[in-house]
């Protein structure tokens, strides 16, 4: 069965990705940014995209742009920002109505594409410079963002283990960069950065929906001319770093419930022939509800109030986060560390192992019934240089057996422990 039909071109300056498909009444047009991490830009980069869409020349204001979605059949337009490995990603996405299924032939395909390329190529801006006024309601904004993630503690704890067990990777920034570094950016600075956006980031163009009575291809040069770019590629190495020994990170807040996250580095990423064999060893770890870290550590010793683990693919890692009592600091690392080293000794049940191959299969078909999704599962091959089909994907997970997860296991390193607790006790 072949889930997607994706044709891939190459156009000048972008590669267009064409899904036709006739599961959404919609056709979804995403536009992904990438160029790998910089330091002294990533802040500029997680403001920008929410400055392109606020006005473009011929739409100089939200207000105006949100009068245009609306006069498309209420379109909708949204802009993201993300980390895949050592990769920063600004994602632009507009999803419109299907113009086969109106009363009239507006074609809406078209005039959204000519949207998304007027927000990218020709926004509000005037002597080389951005408009100040949407330059600083935006610093606004993203200083709420970045001071939001010290409100939630859960996030909190991840970008602190992040800083701390990536000191000298660029992976330790956060995708919304620094406050400090908001109020400094100037709105000609910020046109400047635009500016090597347009020459030098790797894009990737997604048309997703029933394209089949459209001319994608020649809209899509039509309006992206983007002729004489030399776009920067992904990053992708390999972790070779060796943790000589856990490095155990303390701090003391008032919250009510410690939090404890872990990190370990996995020296395999998505671009791996043992990608399958660690993607179950996480679903086994602690993805899924029957997971060995939600079974033992939350729910047979009642010492967390949540225990998972997530594994990121394109930085080849696995982190643990845990909701603990500061109390129970020593007995819950004992624990989590145990359920790994059961993996790693081959204690899997049958069952275990096929409900959590189940279980991911499940995800990767869910993600996909979304455009956006959709999109997310294809742009994995950009960022990795693998091409992988969704038919591969499901067959690869099929195909792990229990010794391939006790030997991804194996490769397993901690590398970090971070812990955020309550009061002034010392839980060492």
């Amino acid at each position: 069965m072949q889930y997607v039909d994706h044709l891939k071109e190459e156009l000048s300056g972008l590669t267009l990705h064409t899904v036709q498909t006739k599961k959404y009444k919609t056709n979804s047009i995403v536009l992904q940014l990438l160029r790998p991490i910089e330091g002294e830009n990533v802040t500029k980069r997680a403001l920008l995209p929410f400055v392109l869409q606020a006005g473009t020349k011929q739409l100089p204001s939200s207000k105006a742009i949100r009068g245009a979605l609306d006069d498309m059949y209420g379109a909708s337009l949204s802009v993201d920002l993300s980390k895949k490995g050592e990769n920063q990603v600004i994602s632009l996405r507009l999803e419109v109505a299907n113009e086969k299924f109106l009363s009239d032939s507006t074609p809406l395909f078209e005039q959204s594409l000519k949207l998304l390329s007027e927000i990218l190529l020709q926004p509000a801006a005037e002597n080389v410079s951005f408009l100040e006024e949407i330059v600083n309601k935006e610093k606004r904004s993203l200083k709420q963002q970045i001071e939001s993630i010290y409100d939630d503690k859960m996030r909190y704890a991840n970008k602190r283990l992040l800083e701390e067990m990536y000191q000298d990777e660029l992976y330790r920034y956060n995708v919304y960069g620094e406050e400090k570094e908001v109020d400094r950016i100037t709105p000609k600075e910020l046109y400047e950065y635009y500016q090597s956006v347009i020459s030098r980031d790797k894009m990737d163009l997604y048309v997703i929906g029933d394209t089949a009575q459209l001319n994608v291809r020649e809209a899509a040069e039509k309006y992206f001319q983007l002729a004489g770019r030399n776009s920067d590629n992904p990053v992708s190495k390999k972790d070779e770093i060796q943790p000589a020994k856990v490095n155990e990170v303390f701090e003391v807040q008032d919250v009510q419930q410690g939090k404890l996250n872990m990190g370990y580095r996995t020296y395999t990423t998505y671009n791996d022939s043992d990608y399958y064999a660690l993607q179950v060893c996480n679903g086994v770890f602690g993805g899924f509800s029957h997971s060995k870290l939600f079974m033992n550590v939350r729910e047979k010793e009642s010492l967390a109030y949540y225990a998972v683990s997530r594994f990121e693919s394109h930085k080849g890692a696995v982190f643990v986060m845990s909701g603990i009592e500061a109390a129970n600091y020593e007995k819950a690392v004992k624990i989590i560390k145990e359920q790994l080293d059961e993996i790693v000794s081959g204690n899997i049940t049958d069952s275990e192992l096929e409900q959590t191959k189940a279980m991911i299969k499940n995800q990767i078909l869910e993600t996909i019934d979304s455009s956006f999704g959709l999109t997310e599962v294809l742009y994995h091959a950009v960022v990795s240089g693998t091409d992988r089909t969704v038919e591969e994907w499901l067959s690869g997970i099929d195909a792990v057996t229990k010794k391939d997860v006790t030997e991804v296991a194996k490769k397993l390193k901690l590398d970090t422990i971070y812990f955020l607790k309550g009061g002034a006790s010392d839980a060492e």
